[in-house]
């Protein structure tokens, strides 16, 4: 198994034990740069909030659909921009991704 691959079954197995059905690490931190690997079991939501800077998803397991006002579903294998946009997370099955951003200033965080 790779680092990756691990990372990725800790993620959801980390979800599945959680009463609110979520994980998130951060893997890279940087300045201003992000990069946290998040685990959402099937069915859980995160509430629309606005994106950082610049900011996107790529979906590693699973199927999410993204709310708001540009919605989307994603699918394991691809990427989606989530600059400047609000949006919601919904898991469509239990699905780990990696969330890339960056904010304007290193300690800045990107907002309800």
């Amino acid at each position: 198994m790779t680092i990756v691959e691990a990372a990725l079954t800790t993620a959801l197995e980390e979800a599945m034990a959680s009463d609110k059905g979520r994980s998130a690490k951060i893997v890279v931190h940087d300045g201003p740069l992000r990069q946290t690997i998040l685990g959402l079991r099937k069915g859980q939501v995160l509430a629309e909030h606005n994106s950082p800077p610049a900011a996107s998803m790529y979906v590693l397991r699973g199927r999410v659909r993204i709310t708001g006002q540009d919605p989307a579903e994603v699918v394991a294998g691809e990427i989606v921009a989530l600059t400047h946009v609000r949006h919601g997370v919904e898991a469509v099955e239990d699905s780990v991704f990696l969330l890339t951003t960056v904010t304007s200033q290193a300690g800045d965080s990107h907002g309800n």
